[in-house]
């Protein structure tokens, strides 16, 4: 009771009804100010749930920050004066940042933001999985027998099939220095070997003492 004679329009109303209206609005403004925040971030929970960014008419914000077509700031504007302008430049209006509390919309067209995005994920995937491959290693000697190069060639194509890269090195022990041919000889034989799910990334090369070639998966 002491709020309500606290308030001078409250006071002032000598109608009973008028006095209820009067709290039940002040209810209800109470409310949308706690409550606005939640709603703003349950809007943009849906979308990112759903992979898609709000557009145009789906843009239910009071206000946002607006973006030009070429970049340019345009300043904070009511949301159906940003989409007049979006349609006016027969462009979209696209929800860009996330934050309830400084949301921004940028004029550009729709179709192409989502295939330059796509492609950006797709290439960003790419390199994801180019930096998880593991380099597996086979140490190959220039007299190693039949059995064990089969051996090796087998387990070699095995990770290949698995998307891994494999480094075929021979090292090389005394005099067989002088001679690098003859372990260059053994790593394109293995190579060839595995031909079919491989390609040479890399050609036999000296590293001191080792040769090293490096196949990666076909694709």
């Amino acid at each position: 009771m002491k709020e309500k004679a606290r308030d001078p329009l409250f006071t002032r109303c000598k109608s009973t009804l008028v006095k209820k209206l009067i709290l039940v609005v002040k209810k209800f403004l109470k409310w949308t100010h706690v409550h606005f925040f939640d709603y703003v971030k349950e809007v943009f929970y849906i979308a990112k749930q759903n992979n898609e960014v709000l557009i145009n008419e789906q843009i239910t914000i009071p206000e946002v920050m607006v973006i030009g077509p070429n970049g340019e700031k345009m300043g904070i504007k009511k949301i159906e004066d940003a989409q007049t302008l979006a349609k006016f430049a027969n462009l979209d209006l696209v929800l860009l940042n996330n934050d309830p509390k400084n949301p921004v919309c940028k004029i550009i067209d729709y179709n192409k933001y989502r295939y330059e995005k796509q492609k950006q994920i797709k290439e960003a995937k790419k390199r994801q999985r180019e930096q998880n491959l593991e380099v597996k290693e086979y140490r190959l000697g220039v007299t190693i027998d039949v059995g064990d190069f089969e051996t090796k060639v087998r387990n070699a194509r095995a990770y290949l099939e698995k998307g891994h890269k494999i480094k075929g090195t021979v090292r090389f022990k005394g005099r067989q220095l002088s001679h690098p041919e003859l372990g260059s000889d053994v790593l394109m034989r293995f190579a060839a070997k595995l031909e079919d799910v491989a390609e040479i990334e890399s050609m036999p090369k000296m590293e001191g003492r080792n040769m090293q070639l490096f196949l990666t998966p076909k694709k």
